[in-house]
């Protein structure tokens, strides 16, 4: 009976038997995979310039008001960011959203394009500098427009989303540059904190409670 009834569903249209032997064939793939991306940021790192972030810690130090920009995954990793520069105690904002102010004199725009083309960011460098604020960019490529509008840029040796051939990554299109954004910026945010001397205790407080 229970042989039957198996037999019958198994019979229907779009069924799979799911192969549970092929669990650790997946698990394999995983580790690999994760192993492959902690690799290429090893490989990176060697040629990552810190004289650039240190550029960035001094910038922010000094500014009134910080104000970050990036799109798609980019725009995340420097929203990210925002938010502990925020916790940190910075006046910090992220380009885009309604409450955010204008970029005045003294000012800093961060950015975060791999290719350094986008026009709004672009657009964004460019009005940050007819105000006076200072201009600095992760980028992936050194003379891009963004770069030049830039003061100071922090050079990712990553591809961009647009290369799919490329040999600098095994990932797909600008995943190990918005990785690398991300572990740079925790980098800087490490640094600040730790010489700004505030505690854990200190930062939780401005940690958002309307949820």
């Amino acid at each position: 009976m229970i042989a039957n009834l198996t037999l019958q569903i198994e019979n229907q249209p779009g069924f799979t038997l799911m192969n549970y032997s092929q669990a650790p064939a997946i698990q394999d793939q995983l580790a690999q995979a994760t192993k492959e991306i902690y690799q290429e940021h090893q490989q990176l790192l060697k040629s990552v310039n810190f004289e650039q972030l240190d550029n960035l810690i001094t910038e922010i130090n000094s500014s009134n008001k910080i104000f970050l920009m990036g799109m798609g995954r980019s725009g995340l990793m420097m929203k990210a960011a925002a938010m502990r520069l925020m916790h940190l105690g910075f006046d910090a904002y992220v380009v885009g959203e309604t409450t955010t102010p204008a970029i005045a004199e003294d000012d800093l725009l961060i950015t975060g394009s791999g290719s350094g083309s986008t026009k709004s960011i672009v657009r964004a460098a460019k009005t940050a500098k007819e105000a006076g604020a200072k201009n600095i960019c992760f980028t992936a490529v050194r003379t891009s427009q963004l770069a030049q509008l830039s003061d100071h840029i922090i050079f990712i040796p990553a591809q961009q989303k647009q290369e799919l051939n490329t040999q600098l990554s095994a990932q797909y299109a600008g995943s190990l540059f918005e990785q690398a954004l991300l572990m740079f910026f925790d980098a800087a945010i490490q640094v600040l904190w730790k010489s700004g001397g505030s505690s854990s205790a200190e930062l939780w407080q401005r940690h958002a409670n309307l949820e």
